[in-house]
């Protein structure tokens, strides 16, 4: 399985609504990407103060590399990507992806 981590410095005008149309949108992926087990979203709850700005996030577990693979590549999750960038503080250099096999 292969956990897909992903961290998020929204922009300080972000709404909560926003971000909740946005984790919705990338749990309705779950519905047109084969292989996707498990989508969590929410607030960083850490009281250790080490999240480098990164108050949100999302976790997609996938069965494989290769379920991962494609879903990279869907043009939904392109779609819903860019969004993310769009609404992430510094666009791209808000986001911290981190992909790891369990």
């Amino acid at each position: 399985m292969i956990l897909h981590c992903v961290f998020v410095r929204f922009k300080a005008a972000i709404q909560q609504a926003d971000k909740q149309s946005i984790y919705d949108a990338v749990a309705a992926l779950k519905d047109v990407t084969p292989g996707i087990l498990d989508v969590k979203f929410g607030q960083n709850v850490s009281p250790e103060g080490l999240n480098g700005g990164f108050l949100d996030g999302f976790i997609v577990t996938f069965e494989s590399p290769e379920a991962r693979d494609a879903y990279l590549v869907h043009p939904d999750h392109i779609a819903v990507g860019d969004r993310i960038i769009g609404s992430a503080d510094g666009g791209l250099s808000g986001l911290l992806v981190f992909d790891m096999a369990v």
